[in-house]
């Protein structure tokens, strides 16, 4: 008899290490998995943060980045050659100098000499021309005097060869007076346009020849930025001829934001660039230095462009867009449904993704924030967007 109750204590106590390892696995068992046709058997709706959209028109827009540079950029070099006799005071780096304005003087004595010298041989062929001609008209008296028929046998009889002589001397001294005169013009040097010294290349009584550099400058007309467009990005803009005719505006701002200047369309390069293989558009901002703050030449700068208006979008926040590209949205039977996005541009805040036509008709409750694990068909209850965070906790604030 003792042998058996030993037995059977034996058996209850492995009974009991049985039960207590069955309950052990049920207590780590987790949800139900999902069944054949991809939808949980957990009948409780997810819930969901979303926002309610409805098509709308929003006028497209682009980004791009270029550096500003003058319209006209050039180092100013000596027509003749000379002493400099006299500086500008505005012949200092970073002045701003008048379009016309004196900038260095030459000495010009021996310009003025040859100027003297070219009105004196042109006086004198002047002079030759007059006695030749006075010649040339008695010569033709005599022969007509001598009742003599037909021409004579040589020009010179009527001395037409010495008045067509007379006649380019006289042109040649003025060609040679004009040249003089303008080799004395030349020893003032001036400026081409309106604009600002980068940098002077001279000093006072050095010697400088025909060709010496004397300044850089550039012209305070206008600064170009020149922005690289992709193709796509050209598509989201108006035709060229449009933003020509109508000046089309540019935002400019500084790289760090704080600035800010007003630009226009004004052209586009005719080809593509050879790296990049895109094509540049050409913004304009006029007098540049006058601007508030002044536009710099040499400053980078960020340039938002509008483009087109483009109707029936959805205006959406980006973590709306799931990482394989997909909206998620809540469909008629309160379960979740996706589509592909169909983008058609953002602005750093929103994207703007073409309704699907099936959806396009009434307001529809887009999934802010999509989660990978998101399965077609799960029922779920829809949270606004701005309930607070632990409200939609369930879901996560990442993409998917």
């Amino acid at each position: 008899m003792k042998a058996t109750s030993q037995k059977w204590v034996l058996v209850g106590a492995i009974a009991l290490f049985i039960a207590v390892i069955v309950f052990i696995q049920m207590s780590f068992t987790g949800p139900p998995a999902p069944n054949a046709q991809g939808k949980s058997n957990n009948t409780n709706p997810l819930s969901v943060s979303v926002m309610e959209v409805t098509p709308a028109t929003y006028q497209a827009g682009i980004t791009a980045y270029g550096a500003a540079t003058p319209h006209y950029e050039i180092t100013l070099t000596s027509k003749v050659s000379g002493y400099i006799s006299a500086l500008s005071t505005h012949l200092e780096n970073g002045s701003l100098v008048e379009k016309g304005e004196i900038l260095l003087q030459l000495e010009d004595s021996d310009y003025r000499a040859n100027v003297a010298s070219a009105q004196q041989a042109v006086a004198d062929a002047r002079l030759e021309l007059l006695e030749q001609q006075r010649q040339a008209q008695q010569a033709r008296a005599e022969w007509n005097s001598a009742n003599m028929e037909g021409q004579p046998d040589s020009e010179l009889v009527l001395r037409q060869p010495y008045v067509d002589a007379a006649k380019a001397a006289l042109s040649s001294a003025k060609a040679a007076l004009q040249s003089a005169m303008a080799d004395l013009q030349h020893t003032s040097i001036r400026s081409p346009f309106s604009g600002a010294i980068m940098e002077r290349l001279v000093a006072y009584g050095a010697y400088v020849q025909t060709g010496s550099e004397i300044a850089r400058l550039y012209s305070a007309d206008r600064v170009e930025i020149t922005l690289s467009i992709s193709e796509s990005q050209w598509q989201q803009l108006p035709t060229l001829e449009q933003m020509q005719n109508q000046q089309w505006p540019v935002q400019l701002s500084s790289s760090d934001g704080q600035q800010t200047w007003t630009g226009y369309v004004i052209r586009a390069e005719r080809h593509l660039d050879t790296s990049t293989r895109q094509r540049s558009l050409i913004v304009a901002v006029n007098a540049p230095l006058q601007q508030s703050p002044p536009l710099l030449p040499g400053r980078f700068l960020t340039a938002t462009i509008p483009g087109k208006q483009q109707d029936n979008l959805w205006r959406l926040p980006a973590s709306a867009i799931s990482q394989r590209g997909e909206v998620w949205y809540i469909d008629g039977q309160n379960a979740l449904a996706n589509f592909n996005a169909n983008i058609q541009f953002s602005d750093g805040q929103f994207v703007y993704v073409a309704a699907p036509k099936n959806l396009s008709q009434q307001a529809q409750h887009i999934i802010t924030h999509p989660l990978s694990s998101y399965l077609v068909g799960t029922p779920a209850a829809p949270l606004n967007d701005n309930q607070s965070v632990a409200e939609r906790s369930p879901e996560g604030n990442h993409n998917g």
